[in-house]
């Protein structure tokens, strides 16, 4: 079978030369349209013209979002860079694409590699593991630590993991301020204090507020930088450290969005790419997610047009963990017993760790870990359930120093409750001090 090929290599040199050694290589490619631009290449794309593209590094406009929208048109495609040019191969590797050749190669080798890509392209589809980037790839850690070299930024801090092995984490869960910031910060701070490389990150398209709880400037590029620099294919570890701060020696952060209406810039394809690379410069990232998991935006029919909910919904399908926050009282737990049902469809399968906040006695009755734990596992199957106490003073006090919990308030029953729910996540046993004040807090909670 002969396959369609498109050929937008943005007018390089080499062009001619190589579009006519394939059309006379006899190796199953048929050049139908050599595109002029982007635009044209995406245009024919959509119309059905080809089945695979090659493009070059230097092609105007080229970036992830493009590669998306071939992506969703089931093209297939290869990367050609000018021999000898290695900053346009690694352009189009941090892109994401898996085929990438110098354009001298032979029409066997490009052949080959447009057929690797087709069929790559071929799996994803017929496993279902479809979506907006599911032809695209994202480098190899290894070879981008290896790369950094002299390029490395002003107060760069090696990772100490192992390339790729970091743990995502999503906090989540329904509308309502359940405290998904709170849960997140705390968490990330546990981590961070035990001596664990960790990023937190604020992904929360609707009111994002991580920059304000830790006292960072709510202009700090963050989040939205990684996510500008991964969909122009210039995102690797030393540019993603440079747009994380350090909030503490074991601890960065990607502040998120400063205003609402700028959710646009969080495009789901470039927020893989960025927890991708993530997982290579901490041993855990958690994320502050937006409490949406809607998918109604697909309706309008096209499928590559900006989701509010995308960020969310990309962070959760790729999350090692989901954490769901949800409120210990009436209205809490029945959106939270909802919202775990909307989580079950959009990630079958998943067994998030349940955390229920503000825990206290009058508004919900004499026992309320009693009461809470039957109506969750009643509603919503859940047995196991982290409860953290309602202690407005220390969340106040850390809240209005911009300072994380643990410095402020080490003692109060809430910090002991998330240092607990850290170390678990780390796999580590809580310290026996930790385990008698949980207890002490429970029985405060109990008798408040």
């Amino acid at each position: 079978m002969t396959v369609r090929l498109l050929a937008a290599v943005s007018g390089a040199s080499w062009e001619a030369a190589v579009v006519a050694a394939l059309e006379g290589g006899g190796d199953g490619i048929a050049v139908v349209r050599r595109c002029v631009d982007l635009a044209d290449l995406l245009a024919a794309a959509a119309a059905g013209t080809g089945r695979a593209a090659l493009v070059s590094a230097d092609l105007r406009r080229l970036d992830r979002d493009s590669l998306t929208r071939l992506a969703l048109a089931q093209v297939a495609v290869v990367g050609l860079f000018t021999p000898g040019d290695d900053v346009a191969e690694a352009r189009l590797r941090l892109l994401g694409l898996e085929q990438v050749l110098p354009a001298d190669s032979a029409p066997q080798e490009i052949a080959a590699a447009v057929a690797a890509a087709l069929a790559r392209a071929e799996r994803r589809r017929t496993t279902g593991d479809g979506g907006a980037s599911s032809s695209l790839s994202y480098g190899d850690p290894a070879a981008a630590l290896a790369d950094l070299g002299t390029a490395e930024p002003t107060g760069w801090i090696a990772p100490l993991v192992e390339p790729g092995s970091g743990r995502l984490v999503a906090v989540w869960g329904p509308t309502g301020a359940p405290g998904r910031t709170t849960v997140a910060v705390g968490i990330a701070g546990e981590l961070a204090l035990a001596g664990v490389p960790t990023l937190l990150a604020d992904a929360d398209t609707y009111g994002g507020s991580v920059a304000q709880v830790l006292g960072f400037l709510d202009e700090a590029p963050g989040l939205a930088a990684a996510a500008r620099l991964a969909n122009l294919g210039q995102l690797d570890l030393a540019a993603l450290a440079r747009v994380a701060p350090s909030a503490t020696s074991h601890l960065r952060v990607l502040t998120g969005i400063s205003r609402a209406e700028r959710w646009t810039e969080l495009r789901p394809a470039a927020l893989e790419a960025v927890w991708s690379l993530a997982r290579s410069l901490a041993a855990f990232t958690v994320v502050d997610c937006g409490f949406s998991l809607e998918q109604d935006e697909e309706l309008s029919f096209d499928t590559a047009a900006p989701r509010r909910n995308g960020a969310t919904l990309a962070t959760v399908l790729a999350a090692d963990t989901v954490i769901a926050v949800g409120a210990a009282d009436p209205v809490g737990v029945q959106r939270l017993v909802r919202a775990l049902g909307d989580l079950r469809e959009v990630v079958p399968g998943a067994e998030p760790l349940v955390v229920l906040t503000k825990v206290r006695r009058g508004v919900v009755g004499a026992e309320p870990h009693k009461q809470l734990s039957e109506a969750l596992e009643r509603y919503a199957g859940v047995r196991e359930i982290t409860f953290l106490p309602y202690e407005r003073e220390p969340l106040d006090d850390a809240l209005r120093q911009g300072r994380l919990l643990a410095d402020v308030a080490p003692e109060s029953a809430v910090r002991q409750a998330l240092a607990v729910l850290a170390a678990t996540l780390d796999g580590r046993p809580p310290p026996a001090r930790r385990r008698r004040l949980r207890r002490q807090a429970a029985v405060r909670t109990r008798s408040s």
